[in-house]
C-alpha cells in the first residue's frame, strides 16, 4: 500500500502508513497522541461508506468485536466516522501473518501448527462464549509475533449470535471461499462448529502447505467443501503424525455433528497430541477424494459474498479416455458446475413456486435472547416451532437466560421446524482443591485463585503447628458455585488443660495424676518449714492454670526445712549472740556456768557448734559464764 496522508481521526489518531488491504478496508498504522501509543486503524472503502448495509455491518464488527476480550483476540479499543468515512481503532500487533509464514517456510511442523491451533481455538472459544462467530477463519487473520503468543483478528464479517436481524443479503454467504464450511458454502444458518471446520482447514493448510480445497472460481471452491473429500494429509507430508491428521479429520467434518462440539474440545485434543497422550479423535477414513476432485492447490484468498452452493449431487464420473489430460480435467469441473447450477435453477423454481414452502406455512424467527428459557419456548413455540434447549455454562450470562439460538432471528423457517436456544447455567462451578497442610496465608491464596471466599475457624489440634490448616469444608474435589464460602480449620496450637492438684501427695502419685490428664512431668526439690520432706508441695505450672495438652509440668517436692550455717558465737557475750543467731534463723537456748570474773557474762561454748548446718528455725544452745565472787575465808585445823 502507498504510504498514508497526515490525516488524524477523531481528533488523535495520526496515520502513519498503510500495512493491510482487507475486503472492505484498509489497516493503518497510526499513533494515538491522547494515549501515546501505536494502534491499527481500519479504515472502510470510500466507496463502502455510502452503502448503508455495509456502514451498519462495519458498525456492527465493532460493537461486537469491543466486547470480547482474551489474549488471543485481537482488542477493539475505539471507532467513529471522519468526513464520512468510518473507522475502527485495534491493538497494534507487530507480527506476521499465518498465511505470510506459511508462504515463506512451507509446511510447519505438527508440534508448532497444534500449538498454533490451540491458541486460536482458545481465542475462538471465548467469542463463542460470548455469542460471536468469526465465520471468517483463516490464516491472513492470524497474527503471530515474535514472542509466538498467537492473536486472532478480523471479525469484520463475523455476526453476533444474539443479532435481531441478519446483515448479509438472504441467501448470501459471507466468508473466504478456500475455509468454506459446508453449511457456510449451501448458505445455511451457521453455528460455532462452523469455525471449527474452518479452523481445521487452517491445520491442514499449516502442515501441507495448501489449502484441501482450490478451484477457479469461489464457487467451484464452494462445491468441493459441500461435495468432496481432500487429499490425505500423509499423502502430501507423509511427516504428519497419524493422530494430528485424526484431529484435522474430525475437525472438517462435512456434518457438523460428527466434528468436534466446541472450540474448547478441539483445544484440549491439540494439547493431548502436543502432550503425547491419545487424541479423541477416532481414525481417518482410508477412502480417498470423491471422483472429480482436482488436486491443483492454487492460493484462493479473497474474501467475497457468494451465491449458496446447492445440496449435494451424485459425482460425474471421469470422462471416459480422458487419461488425467487437461481436457478431461476441465470437462470434470465443468460437469459439476452445471450440477450446482442446475440446484440452484431448482431452487429458485422452488421459492417461486408457493414462496418455497411446498405448501407448509413459513415462519420469522423472533429474538428470544435475554428471555428466560421458559418465556422463550413459550413464545417459540406460539409459531408453531419446535424449541430444543442446549445448557451451557457462560460466566457472563446469568443462569436460565437465553444468550444464543439457532437459527438466528430473521431467518425465514417453516412451522414445525426446530430451534435451538442456548441457555446459560451460569458460571461453571469450581472444583475445589486440597490446602489441607498449607499455612493459613498460602491456603488464602489457593482459594482466592479459584474465585471463591476464604473464612477462618481457628481450633486447637494435637499435632499441627499453630497458623496450619487441619480441615476443610466444604472438601477437595467437591464443586462449588463461584463466590461460594470456604471454611479453612486453622490449628490454633495444642488444646489448653488445666493442672490438677497434687500437693501432699508422694512424687509418684503426683505424676500419675499428671500423666492421666495429659502432661509429662519432671521432679524438683525445694524446702519447707511445713511440709515435710519427700511430699509434694506444689507444681510449676501451679494447680488450677491451663497448659498445652502434652507439655511438662514440674513437680516440686519438699526436702524438709532450709539447712543454714550456724554462726560462731563463742566469746561474745550473750546479748550479741543471741543477736546473731535468732537473725540467721535460730531459736536460742542458754545454759549458764560458774566462771571467773574474764568470762563473766560470755559465751563459753555452743551446740551446734560454729560453722555447722542446721535446720532453719532449730534450737542453739550457747554456755553462758557467771561469776558468783569470792567463797568464805576457809582455815585449815590447828591454825
Amino acid at each position: 500500500m502507498a504510504s498514508a496522508d497526515e490525516r488524524v481521526y477523531g481528533g488523535r489518531y495520526h496515520l502513519q502508513r498503510g500495512i493491510a488491504r482487507g475486503g472492505m478496508a484498509d489497516v493503518f498504522l497510526a499513533h494515538d497522541q491522547m494515549l501515546d501509543r501505536p494502534v491499527a486503524l481500519k479504515v472502510l472503502f470510500p466507496e463502502l461508506s455510502s452503502d448503508s448495509s455495509f456502514v451498519e455491518r462495519f458498525r456492527r464488527e465493532a460493537q461486537s468485536a469491543a466486547n470480547l476480550s482474551h489474549p488471543n483476540i485481537v482488542n477493539v479499543f475505539d471507532w467513529g466516522e471522519e468526513d464520512g468515512t468510518y473507522f475502527i481503532v485495534m491493538e497494534h500487533v507487530d507480527g506476521q501473518p499465518l498465511s505470510e509464514i506459511i508462504r515463506q517456510e512451507g509446511p510447519l511442523h505438527a508440534d508448532r501448527a497444534a500449538d498454533i491451533g490451540a491458541e486460536i481455538a482458545a481465542a475462538l472459544s471465548s467469542a463463542h462464549r460470548s455469542g460471536m462467530i468469526h465465520r471468517d477463519v483463516k490464516p491472513s487473520n492470524v497474527l503471530v509475533p515474535p514472542d509466538g503468543h498467537v492473536k486472532v483478528t478480523d471479525f469484520g464479517i463475523a455476526r453476533a449470535i444474539t443479532a435481531s436481524e441478519g446483515l448479509t443479503q438472504t441467501g448470501a454467504v459471507m466468508g473466504t471461499a478456500s475455509y468454506f464450511s459446508p453449511e457456510q458454502a449451501q448458505g445455511h444458518a451457521l453455528d460455532p462448529r462452523s469455525d471449527l471446520y474452518s479452523l481445521g482447514v487452517v491445520l491442514y493448510e499449516m502442515v501441507t502447505g495448501r489449502a484441501p480445497f482450490t478451484g477457479d472460481s469461489p464457487v467451484s471452491i464452494a462445491y468441493k467443501h459441500v461435495r468432496e473429500n481432500p487429499t490425505p494429509v500423509g499423502d502430501i507430508n507423509p511427516d504428519v503424525p497419524d493422530d494430528f491428521e485424526r484431529i484435522i479429520h474430525k475437525a472438517m467434518a462435512k456434518d457438523a455433528a460428527n466434528r468436534y462440539q466446541s472450540a474448547t474440545d478441539l483445544a484440549a485434543d491439540l494439547q493431548r497430541f502436543r502432550d503425547g497422550q491419545r487424541v479423541a479423535a477416532g481414525p481417518v477414513a482410508t477412502a480417498g477424494p470423491e471422483p472429480g476432485t482436482t488436486s491443483a492447490m492454487a492460493d484462493y484468498d479473497a474474501t467475497t459474498a457468494l451465491g449458496p452452493v446447492g445440496p449435494p449431487t451424485t459425482a460425474q464420473p471421469p470422462v471416459a479416455g480422458g487419461g488425467g489430460n487437461r481436457s478431461g480435467a476441465y470437462i470434470a469441473v465443468l460437469v459439476g458446475l452445471l450440477a450446482v447450477l442446475g440446484v440452484l435453477i431448482f431452487a429458485l423454481v422452488q421459492v417461486l413456486d408457493d414462496g418455497g414452502s411446498n405448501g407448509v406455512a413459513q415462519v420469522t424467527v423472533p429474538s428470544v435472547l435475554s428471555l428466560t428459557s421458559e418465556d422463550a419456548r413459550t413464545e417459540l413455540e406460539s409459531l408453531g416451532l419446535v424449541v430444543i434447549d442446549s445448557f451451557e455454562t457462560n460466566e457472563e450470562v446469568e443462569a436460565n437466560i437465553v444468550f444464543g439460538q439457532v437459527p438466528e432471528a430473521g431467518a425465514i423457517i417453516d412451522e414445525g421446524d426446530e430451534v435451538t436456544i442456548r441457555v446459560s447455567e451460569g458460571e461453571a462451578p469450581v472444583e475445589l482443591r486440597s490446602v489441607v497442610g498449607l499455612s493459613y496465608d498460602d491456603a488464602v491464596d489457593v482459594i482466592v485463585g479459584l474465585g471463591l471466599v476464604p473464612s477462618r475457624d481457628d481450633q486447637p489440634h494435637e499435632s499441627a503447628p499453630e497458623g496450619e490448616v487441619t480441615a476443610q469444608s466444604p472438601p477437595a474435589g467437591d464443586e462449588v458455585p463461584r463466590g461460594a464460602t470456604i471454611t479453612l480449620t486453622v490449628s490454633s496450637g495444642k488444646p489448653e488443660v488445666e493442672i490438677p492438684s497434687t500437693a501432699g501427695k508422694s512424687p509418684v502419685e503426683a505424676a500419675n495424676i499428671l500423666g492421666q490428664a495429659g502432661f509429662d512431668t519432671v521432679q524438683g526439690s525445694e524446702p519447707s518449714d511445713t511440709v515435710p520432706s519427700g511430699t509434694v508441695i506444689g507444681t510449676d505450672p501451679s494447680a488450677g492454670t491451663t497448659a498445652p495438652h502434652g507439655s511438662t509440668v514440674t513437680i516440686i517436692v519438699s526436702s524438709g526445712p532450709e539447712q543454714v550455717a550456724v554462726p560462731n558465737v563463742v566469746g561474745d557475750d550473750e546479748a550479741t549472740a543471741r543477736t546473731k543467731l535468732e537473725s540467721a534463723g535460730f531459736v536460742v537456748a542458754v545454759d549458764e556456768q560458774s566462771s571467773g570474773p574474764s568470762d563473766d557474762g560470755k559465751v563459753l561454748s555452743q551446740n551446734p557448734a560454729g560453722g555447722s548446718t542446721a535446720a532453719k528455725g532449730s534450737t542453739v544452745t550457747i554456755v553462758v559464764g557467771r561469776f558468783l565472787g569470792p567463797g568464805p575465808t576457809t582455815t585449815t585445823a590447828g591454825e
